[in-house]
């Protein structure tokens, strides 16, 4: 019997379609390196994955400083808010970041519930 194992893109690709699954109301979600490069992502169009990707990186870092500055231990999640909706950013272990953006008025404990076991696959892989 012969079985085929899942490259790590493809792994990747399918933990971000089985959180979009699982959340539809998402307007994009996509993981990254912590240097800012897209591994894949699946944002609604209009969106640049590049950019969001680098700013993504970009911001985990500097989290990851606030949090060391106040010795509030390692990062593991963080939120940009507008009155359109809100971007979550997960730390995916040391290599990863998962950025999901998501409505106003999505039910937060559900999206953190997925996108937390999302992040900790990703950190698995990577």
């Amino acid at each position: 019997m012969t079985t085929t194992a899942m490259s790590k893109q493809d792994t990747l690709r399918s933990a971000l379609a089985n959180l979009r699954a699982a959340l539809p109301e998402l307007r994009g979600a996509l993981i990254a390196t912590t240097d800012g490069l897209p591994i894949t992502q699946a944002m609604n169009e209009g969106a640049d994955a590049n950019r969001v990707a680098a700013m993504a990186a970009t911001a985990l870092g500097l989290g990851k400083r606030i949090n060391d500055t106040l010795d509030s231990g390692d990062l593991t999640e963080m939120s940009i808010s507008g009155k359109e909706g809100q971007v979550y950013i997960y730390a995916a272990g040391r290599k990863g970041v998962l950025a999901v953006v998501a409505p106003s008025g999505m039910n937060l404990g559900l999206l953190h519930l997925e996108a937390r076991d999302t992040a900790q696959m990703i950190s698995e892989v990577l």
